[in-house]
């Protein structure tokens, strides 16, 4: 896990800098507590629902950014990072952790697509298999197969958020969750969103921080 981590970081050093919409901006470094993945979003996004699925998008920025289950979602330098508020700081999730409605957005809603998703078809998810291997195929199996009709209902989004940007941004994750609490009342269904509503609780909730990859719940289809 050492190694993953190492590549982890190594990759992030050589992520591009770029320009994401005219005033969102990407770039790199990491901070504690939590990653700051280099994402600088001014303003509440502008998120839209992918079509059957419980998952909103954001279609005016260049990034995979979603947002899922209470939780803000974007996939960098082939990694998935969550954050319950839209510009961080951002907690990096297992990739045998990620929930099955992320792992099934369909390619076309990638807004930055890495190069090993071209010739993928754009109405399907991505080949996670074949990209990750044959123990996280085995671990994640069936992840691609499931009764659209039986999808949950989408978690409403935070707008309250659109209140908070620039020095108004709670930068601090006590102060994020204390807003949240009381401003957004969903109960998530995920194992890895209610952790990450615990850990964000402060000194209290941290107990669950070092059993991060024990334990993990079944799969929610």
């Amino acid at each position: 896990m050492e190694m993953r981590y190492l590549l982890i970081v190594l990759s992030m050093l050589f992520v591009p800098l770029t320009t994401v919409r005219a005033d969102v901006s990407v770039g790199v470094g990491i901070s504690v507590p939590g990653v700051s993945i280099g994402i600088n979003m001014p303003a509440y996004p502008r998120l839209v629902r992918v079509p059957g699925y419980p998952v909103y998008y954001d279609p005016r920025v260049d990034l995979n950014f979603f947002f899922y289950d209470g939780l803000y979602w974007v996939f960098i330098g082939d990694n998935w990072y969550v954050s319950s508020w839209y510009n961080g700081p951002w907690d990096l999730v297992d990739y045998y952790d990620v929930p099955l409605y992320i792992l099934r957005i369909p390619v076309r809603y990638y807004r930055r697509p890495p190069p090993y998703f071209h010739g993928w078809r754009a109405d399907a998810p991505p080949r996670w298999g074949e990209h990750w291997g044959r123990e996280w195929e085995q671990r994640r199996g069936g992840w691609d197969q499931w009764d659209r009709r039986s999808a949950p209902r989408p978690a409403p989004l935070p707008s309250y958020q659109r209140n908070y940007s620039g020095d108004r941004y709670p930068r601090e994750q006590e102060r994020q969750h204390t807003i949240r609490s009381e401003r957004y009342r969903y109960q998530p269904r995920e194992p890895v969103t209610q952790q990450h509503y615990q850990m964000q609780r402060g000194p209290s909730g941290q107990q669950g921080q070092g059993k991060r990859n024990e334990g993990r719940g079944p799969d929610h289809r």
